[in-house]
């Protein structure tokens, strides 16, 4: 499995944002929800290594995110929901970037296919601050992909998309999914069974539910995912 994670925790003073959870996951796209503060951010910026656990452990690519968190970070691409960027570079410019700190060789043509995948053409020449919410959460996305992990970890990646955007990422998490590992956090229910394969729900810390989206209908007695949402986190 491309993830692995066993009885991962992380306390905040006396609080347990995220408490002992277990799970691993393969090529795909697992959906990996919660209501707010549920500890779904957590989890992803602990897998990132971008915050350390305080107990249990957790591998990407069979890397451990304590003892190799530099070959973690080599194999994944990490889109957070604030999608930091910076908005003097033009879009190439800061792609270039990025590039340069994967010390990718040669980086031009992948930067390429990269800006047509994500649809940002038009915008390619344009300074990151002068484009719209939605072709910003392009350059994250694009951004995340550039070095072409094999784990991406996608933090509300649709956010600020018109509906003709939409279409066209969702299209482009399904394709990378079929040889990559995407996590995708997001509150969208339509968009989880747009393109999802698997399902976590996570709910104060902990997993309420792990399965298909068939597993978790024929559950729950074939309720919408948003009523299974509902009833297994209220």
């Amino acid at each position: 499995m491309s993830i692995s994670v066993q009885a991962l925790t992380k306390i905040y003073g006396e609080q347990k944002a995220v408490d002992s959870i277990s799970f691993e996951a393969g090529p795909g796209v697992l959906g990996f929800l919660g209501p707010n503060g549920a500890g779904k951010s957590t989890t992803m910026k602990m897998l990132t290594c971008f915050i350390p656990q305080t107990e249990g452990t957790a591998s990407v690519c069979g890397f451990d995110i304590s003892k190799q968190p530099l070959e973690v970070k080599r194999n994944i691409g990490y889109l957070p929901e604030n999608n930091p960027l910076y908005a003097d570079m033009y879009v190439k410019e800061a792609l270039a970037f990025v590039a340069d700190i994967h010390k990718m060789q040669q980086p031009t043509q992948r930067i390429a296919e990269v800006i047509e995948q994500t649809g940002l053409g038009p915008e390619q020449h344009k300074r990151i601050g002068q484009l719209s919410k939605g072709y910003r959460q392009r350059v994250g996305l694009a951004q995340a992909i550039l070095h072409n992990p094999q784990v991406l970890i996608l933090d509300e990646p649709t956010s600020g998309l018109d509906p003709n955007q939409l279409i066209g990422i969702r299209q482009l998490i399904v394709d990378l999914g079929k040889t990559k590992t995407i996590v995708l956090s997001t509150h969208i229910m339509q968009e989880v069974e747009a393109v999802c394969d698997r399902v976590i729900i996570i709910n104060k810390g902990k997993i309420a539910a792990n399965d298909t989206l068939q597993g978790l209908r024929s559950k729950n007695g074939d309720k919408t995912l948003e009523n299974i949402f509902i009833g297994l986190t209220n």
